[in-house]
């Protein structure tokens, strides 16, 4: 019997997790969406969401880690079954509110049906630095952007819209939402020209989780991508909240700071 399930989404996160546990684990993955982790998946639908939860169980299954990206998916009415119909109304409310709404919600039935939901930072605690400068040096004008960043990121936070915000010369240059991280910060680099400044390397990529949120889903997370698309917006450096913000791939992800000459914070609230 196998006790624990990591359920997939995309990106490195859930390769790095399935790297990290030192036990077997079922790996289940929504239909449409592929993880990079090399086992072969349970896949499921959303509309037999209580017969997967079933199948879990069957296996063995007590605990389980959700990790990874998942976009919303198109639900078929035709696919449901009976009980699964019958957590409709919650799907659709939360599916309409933001992530944290649906996450929570996720979370949740898993915990309904009796499963330990963990927290990826509770599989991999190194994944998680502690504050400090990792590479670089902020300078005063660093400090003050990421501090400004970090209350922008609270007010969105708070609104369930992102998790991370762009501040350049004390001026907010992106939020996140919806489109992510990624689309932030190429947004950035296409209108950086508005700055009162746009020549010198300057500006700060600020990451947290939001208010409140249950940090067992969805914490922000930075990696070697992050970095490249933050060299090319032409800032600085990355700031996060310590403690609350998942580093991928360390080593490349430093590397690749250094080489282009961005500092890596992890920052004291």
């Amino acid at each position: 019997m196998t006790e624990l399930a990591l359920i997939a989404g995309a990106g490195a996160l859930p390769r790095l997790l399935a790297a990290a546990l030192g036990e077997p684990f079922v790996l289940a993955e929504l239909e449409g969406i592929r993880s990079e982790v090399v086992a072969d998946p349970l896949c499921f639908r959303l509309e037999r969401l209580v017969p997967f939860l079933e199948h879990l169980h069957g296996l063995g299954v007590r605990r389980v880690v959700l990790a990874g990206g998942v976009r919303r998916p198109h639900l078929d009415p035709e696919l449901f079954d009976s009980r699964t119909a019958a957590l409709v109304p919650r799907l659709l409310a939360a599916m309409q509110g933001g992530d944290d709404a649906a996450l929570r919600l996720t979370i949740a039935i898993f915990e309904d049906w009796g499963f330990e939901v963990l927290g990826p930072d509770q599989v991999a605690p190194d994944l998680v630095p502690g504050a400090g400068v990792l590479t670089g040096a902020p300078s005063p004008q660093d400090e003050a952007d990421a501090a400004r960043a970090a209350a922008i990121v609270a007010a969105i936070g708070a609104e369930d819209l992102g998790q991370g915000a762009v501040v350049v010369q004390g001026l907010c240059l992106a939020t996140e939402a919806l489109p992510g991280t990624d689309a932030m910060l190429d947004f950035a680099a296409r209108h950086r020209s508005l700055l009162p400044d746009p020549a010198p390397r300057s500006g700060v990529l600020y990451k947290a989780p939001k208010p409140g949120q249950d940090r067992r889903v969805d914490l922000p997370a930075i990696g070697p991508d992050t970095v490249a698309r933050a060299a090319a917006a032409g800032l600085a450096g990355i700031a996060w909240e310590a403690g609350g913000v998942l580093l991928l791939d360390r080593a490349a992800t430093l590397a690749a700071a250094e080489a282009a000459g961005l500092f890596l914070w992890s920052r004291l609230p």
